[in-house]
């Protein structure tokens, strides 16, 4: 029998702070207005908090690019606020976690301003050089997430310095012991501060590729993760910090298989508890049935009863699920409500990113000047130099920018949505007026009280999270359904993942079972219903 643990149990809210609630009118959400709104987190259920970076950072890419581990950014306010905001948490009976960054930092801390200072200055050797190749061209052919090269030229010593995403995030020598030693001492100081864990950022990729061999397909970039010596490092984390405190970890771990993502997870290994994987939200542009449902059905054959999955379709990294998965025209309160479902009825830890409980959309911008996602605007520049034209390569880039899900919370229909009293740092959803969580809370029948609702059966039945997993019409192109059961306790899920209706051809015999959710108004007979467009039903038996 799997081992039961708090954190299984969990349902987590992710809050992006920089656009999710303005005290100062700077334009720009800071921690203090996460406190205001703990109690609105806390009405939906949810047991954990996971907050992006709030550290100090040039900012280049919205907190990834850290240039001081122990000290809060201005724009998040000060470590007092954030003590104050743990607190609060905590007094709410929920847990915090908070960003890993370790894989890079910025090119404006002091280790790297160090390293790059001189080829024999203590701290070269802390981040990633090497001599041009002949030439004087790149030392290999890599590429980065955001730019055509992982390497970068510095003029001043005549190498190239290592970065897996912006020229101003180089990367960190996991493979110095001094570097890992000061890792783990920062670690240690957050923990002590009573946090209650870790989302770790791309922590697959800390190991390189010993050589660093040129390669046949410098596109696919899954070189960067995965490589030997991971789990040394990820071991050496757990000894050292992880198992000394009772914590949460997630790793963000990319171009990952439920064979590989068992070794960092699997609960004989002493690595990490869960993991996000990306088989969904990087390799489907939109919603792909068939696949989806191999995609599910394999990472539960692999994973079940030895390690724990994540469950998400949305994060600060892809675009809203409603518009990406599901249909936010005429059926955005119907899509959103069945994707919802999915995420906190299938195998593992559901995540609700904010704004997603009130079926917030992606956008559609006019230019690329009201984009600010980094990666979008690298590959429309680098597009744009092989001379294509911009209209073009804009709306090639639209769907998967990451500022679909970063545009703020909007909490009403005032001006700018009362995120903010002044100019917002990235521009509003115009939808705002029609979709804000005044208007949710003061209809019975929105997403907000259906993943209240959802949230709190999930915690009422064990099966959510401890349930096997039967998927029935595998090959039906439009209808998901699954059993799944535990101790006496047996749910049904039926999706409809269409904009057509259809008919649930399939003989169950519902008469006993209780209609547990549902996102139409139906009777409780299943057995050749016909469906509607983006219907779900749960049922269960106990």
């Amino acid at each position: 029998m799997e081992q039961q643990k708090w954190w299984k149990e969990a349902v987590v809210y992710q809050v992006y702070w920089r656009s999710f609630n303005d005290t100062t009118g700077n334009g720009t959400g800071d921690l203090q207005g996460v406190v205001e709104k703990l109690d609105y987190i806390k009405s939906l259920g949810v047991d954990v908090i996971w907050l992006n970076p709030f550290f100090e950072s040039p900012d280049k890419d919205n907190g990834y690019d850290i240039s001081n581990y122990y000290s809060v950014m201005d724009k998040a306010r000060d470590m007092a606020t954030f003590e104050h905001l743990l607190k609060e948490v905590h007094k709410l009976d929920m847990k915090l976690i908070m960003d890993l960054v370790v894989n890079h930092t910025s090119d404006q801390h002091p280790w790297f301003k160090e390293s790059r200072s001189s080829i024999d200055n203590p701290k070269r050797d802390w981040y990633i050089w090497k001599d041009p190749k002949e030439d004087g061209s790149a030392p290999n052919n890599w590429r980065s997430y955001f730019t055509p090269s992982t390497w970068e030229y510095d003029d001043k010593t005549q190498q190239y310095y290592f970065h897996s995403f912006a020229i101003e995030q180089p990367d960190l020598n996991w493979e110095n012991p001094e570097v890992r030693e000061e890792i783990y001492k920062m670690m240690r100081f957050w923990l002590d501060k009573g946090i209650d864990g870790f989302r770790m950022d791309v922590i697959n990729l800390l190991a390189k590729v010993e050589g660093y061999p040129d390669v046949e397909e410098p596109e696919t970039i899954n070189y960067l993760g995965n490589n030997p010596g991971i789990h040394n490092y990820l071991k050496e984390m757990y000894k050292q910090v992880l198992q000394h405190y009772d914590v949460f970890t997630v790793g963000e771990i990319p171009f990952v298989t439920p064979e590989d993502g068992l070794l960092y997870v699997g609960e004989d290994r002493q690595e990490l508890n869960t993991l996000f994987h990306f088989e969904v939200c990087d390799d489907m542009v939109q919603m792909d049935l068939p696949r989806f449902k191999e995609i599910q059905k394999r990472w539960y054959e692999g994973m079940f009863g030895r390690g724990t999955n994540s469950q998400f379709l949305n994060n600060h990294d892809h675009t809203r699920l409603v518009t990406r998965f599901g249909n936010d025209n005429e059926y955005r309160k119907e899509s959103a409500k069945l994707l919802g479902t999915l995420i906190h009825t299938l195998p593992g830890i559901p995540y609700v990113f904010q704004g997603e409980e009130i079926g917030m959309t992606g956008v559609d911008f006019a230019t690329i000047e009201d984009y600010q996602d980094i990666a979008m605007l690298n590959k429309y520049n680098e597009e744009i130099e092989k001379g294509r034209a911009g209209t073009e390569v804009l709306e090639e880039l639209k769907l998967l920018s990451r500022d679909n899900s970063r545009t703020p919370m909007q909490w009403d229909d005032r001006e700018n949505a009362g995120f903010t009293t002044g100019n917002p740092w990235i521009k509003m959803n115009p939808n705002y007026s029609d979709i804000n969580v005044k208007q949710a809370l003061d209809d019975k029948n929105s997403i907000f009280y259906y993943y209240q609702n959802m949230i709190s059966l999930r915690k009422k039945y064990k099966v959510f999270t401890y349930g096997d997993y039967q998927p029935i019409l595998e090959d039906h192109p439009a209808i998901y359904c699954y059993f799944r059961e535990y101790e006496g306790e047996k749910l049904l899920v039926v999706a409809n993942m269409s904009d057509e209706e259809n008919v649930f051809d399939y003989l169950v015999d519902t008469s006993g079972a209780k209609l547990l959710l549902h996102n139409y108004a139906v009777e409780n007979d299943l057995s050749y219903s016909k469906l509607n467009p983006h219907e779900v039903r749960v049922y269960l038996w106990t």
